[in-house]
C-alpha cells in the first residue's frame, strides 16, 4: 500500500503563489514500495464541490497533463529519487480555493484525470484577499 503525505498550502493572497509537495511516507518507505512506479497527481475539492482532477504526471516525469483551469499557472515536477512530487501554483485565484489531495494511480488520464489507487489526507489552499 502506498501512503502519501502532502506538505506546503495555507493562504495566499489572489496573484499570489503556493507551493505543495507531496512525498512517500515513512512507513511506505520502510515497506519498500516503488513510488516510481505510479503516476502522481493532485486532486482538488473546492467547498461544496466534487473532487477535480487539476494536475497529473507520469511515473517517469516526462508526461504532464494539466487541466484547462490551471494551463499556464500550475507547475508539476517529480523527484523519484527522493521520491517526492512538487507542485508550484502560481497567480492563484479565489476559484482555486480547496483541499488539494495528492494521489497515485497507474497512469494519467485527458485533462489530469486519474484513477485514483491511493490518496494522501489533504492539506487546504485558500485563495482570499
Amino acid at each position: 500500500q502506498l501512503q502519501l503525505m502532502e506538505s506546503g498550502g495555507g493562504l495566499a493572497q489572489p496573484g499570489g503563489s503556493v507551493k505543495l509537495a507531496c512525498a512517500l511516507s515513512g512507513a511506505s518507505r520502510f515497506r519498500g514500495v516503488d513510488f516510481g512506479n505510479y503516476a502522481i497527481g493532485w486532486v482538488r475539492q473546492a467547498p461544496g464541490k466534487e473532487r477535480e482532477g487539476v494536475v497529473c504526471i507520469d511515473s517517469s516525469g516526462d508526461r504532464k497533463m494539466y487541466a484547462d483551469s490551471v494551463k499556464g499557472r500550475f507547475t508539476i515536477s517529480r523527484d523519484n529519487a527522493n521520491e517526492l512530487v512538487r507542485l508550484q501554483m502560481n497567480n492563484l485565484q479565489p476559484d482555486d480555493t480547496g483541499r488539494y489531495y495528492c494521489a497515485a494511480a497507474f497512469s494519467c488520464g485527458p485533462g489530469a484525470a486519474m484513477k485514483v489507487e491511493y490518496w494522501g489526507p489533504g492539506t487546504p489552499v485558500t485563495v482570499s484577499s
